[in-house]
This record gives C-alpha cells, sequence and structure tokens, in this order.
C-alpha cells in the first residue's frame, strides 16, 4: 500500500477509476499516437493544440494526486476538518461520523470501508485496499 494515496475521508486514490483505469488508458493512447506519428500533425486536427498536452499531462504525471499531497477540492469540508483537528483519516476523530461525513450517504463501500478502519484498525482497512487492488476492483464499479 501507498500511504501518500490514503485521503482524509477513508478513500484509497488506486482504488479510483481515474487512478487505475484512466491514466494507464491515457499513457496507453498517448504511447500509441507517438508511434503513429501524432505528435507532428496533432496541431492540425480541431482541439489538437488543447488535447496533446492534456494526453501527455495524463500519460506522464497522471491526473489525480492525493488531497494530502493537495489534490481534490481543497474546499473538501473533510480534509479542511482532518487538518484542523491534526487526524490522519475522518474514521479515527472522535466525532467520527459527523455531518460532514453525510457527503458520502448512499455510498455503501464508503462507510464499510471507514467502520472498518475505526473498529479494526489501518491494517484491516489496508488489507482490504490492496485486496480490492489486486482484483481490478475500482470504487465506481459500486
Amino acid at each position: 500500500m501507498n500511504k501518500k494515496y490514503i485521503c482524509y475521508c477513508g478513500l484509497y486514490c488506486e482504488n479510483c477509476a481515474v487512478k487505475a483505469k484512466v491514466t494507464p488508458a491515457a499513457k496507453t493512447l498517448y504511447d500509441e499516437m507517438v508511434i503513429a506519428g501524432f505528435e507532428g500533425v496533432i496541431g492540425n486536427i480541431p482541439g489538437g493544440d488543447g488535447f496533446w498536452p492534456f494526453l501527455k499531462s495524463m500519460a506522464e504525471v497522471g491526473l489525480c494526486v492525493s488531497c494530502k499531497d493537495g489534490g481534490g477540492d481543497p474546499r473538501c469540508a473533510i480534509r479542511i476538518c482532518a487538518q484542523e483537528k491534526a487526524v490522519e483519516m475522518c474514521a479515527l476523530c472522535e466525532e467520527y461520523p459527523c455531518a460532514k461525513f453525510d457527503v458520502f450517504v448512499g455510498f455503501s463501500t464508503y462507510k464499510q470501508d471507514n467502520d472498518l478502519l475505526r473498529e479494526q484498525g489501518m491494517e484491516a482497512w489496508a488489507q482490504l485496499q490492496d485486496e480490492r487492488r489486486s482484483k481490478g476492483y475500482v470504487y465506481s464499479n459500486d
């Protein structure tokens, strides 16, 4: 498990479709387009001047970094609260679950994962995330 991808809210970026599926697909598309010679002609295609740098960035850097590394919405109430209270994840907060957590109502995985973390600890939570990742799971499958 790469701890830099653990979010304050209890999500694990490595199990996000953007990180697990979109970024690798962008790399494949970019590599294939370079091989096919698009780099030299992309400016002649409508929208190509904007598309090419975007695709290249997605392929080389990726589209997303964890909220703990500055990615995501800087106005996220959960991130702001966790930083103010100096808690690693909201499930570890004394006030969990609170009203800020309600943003994820309807996402059963989110609640189950945070409950697991709170009740069984980081090791059990991390093991679950790694198992999911090894099976190709992404949150959008829920």
